[in-house]
């Protein structure tokens, strides 16, 4: 089902049947099946088109209003997070021994919480006077997927640590400038959204951790060491407050601004995750906790 939904072009399609999937998932108890590939990049519909993120056209020249200008690039963005939720359940499924059917429960459950939060921002669109597709969007967030497509640890370092964090980072100016703007309806939608992407990235740390534990690496460095192999970025200005909600260590995107002390629990924090690892291979454990 999933490589169904990552097979489909058209948005609003893709939304229902991601939702589909996971209601018929949780309600009939399937099990979690293996998929020999996911397609090598999901459909897409003819609009909007896909350019470099320097090409997106500012927001005076985009024909839109500031406020569908900023509610399109942020359904685009729900749109290829439809897209990634399911690439990561089907993609890492051969390894459920590994991961466990909680690993992909909860990608799952982010993918139907993404199809809920494009739906949203395309119904807001259109009560504006505009579509999904109206102005071009980038790819970049596709890329960055790419990037990550042979290593579990990396696609949850790459996508929930930094892409989906850069959105709790982004949420609150957004509010704030549709605020400005005058449009609260948008506003209040915007901030319901970001509200529930501190979860989805809460679920990148725990899986990110526990996948570190089960292979013996301490989570803070491996952080850093896949940040520099996949050639990813780290941009502020940082949303300190939902990023500490979301479980995310200071020490792992801004050493900078870190105390002595901060340091000091991070280090206790890896010392404990390489006891649970050792624990774990002393029990003979075959698979993560759910």
């Amino acid at each position: 089902m999933g490589g169904v939904v990552l097979s489909t072009s058209d948005p609003l399609t893709k939304a229902k049947l991601s939702h589909l999937a996971y209601i018929k998932w949780r309600q009939e108890g399937l099990p979690v099946g293996v998929s020999d590939a996911p397609p090598p990049t999901p459909s897409r519909p003819p609009k909007p088109q896909l350019v470099s993120p320097k090409e997106i056209p500012a927001p005076k020249s985009s024909g839109l209003p500031l406020n569908a200008y900023m509610l399109h690039n942020l359904a685009h963005v729900e749109l290829n997070a439809i897209d990634l939720a399911w690439d990561t359940v089907v993609r890492f499924s051969p390894y459920i021994d590994l991961l466990g059917q909680g690993f992909f429960a909860d990608f799952a459950h982010v993918a139907d919480d993404e199809s809920r939060h494009f739906t949203w921002c395309s119904q807001r669109l259109a009560e504006l006077g505009f579509r999904y597709g109206d102005m071009p969007a980038h790819s970049f967030l596709w890329r960055e997927c790419e990037k990550s497509s042979d290593n579990v640890a990396a696609r949850l370092a790459v996508i929930p640590l930094v892409q989906e964090a850069r959105g709790l980072d982004a949420g609150p100016r957004l509010v704030n400038k549709l605020i400005g703007f005058g449009d609260l309806r948008t506003s209040s939608i915007v901030a319901k959204i970001a509200d529930e992407e501190v979860a989805h990235v809460a679920v990148g740390v725990y899986w990110f951790v526990l996948v570190c534990q089960k292979t013996g690496r301490v989570p803070s460095s491996t952080f850093t060491d896949i940040l520099q192999e996949y050639n990813v970025e780290l941009k502020g200005p940082f949303n300190y407050s939902a990023r500490e909600q979301a479980g995310i260590p200071r020490e792992w995107y801004d050493p900078l601004s870190t105390t002595k002390e901060d340091k000091q629990l991070c280090e206790v924090y890896d010392r404990l995750a390489c006891i649970i690892s050792i624990e774990q291979e002393n029990s003979s454990l075959g698979k993560l906790p759910k």
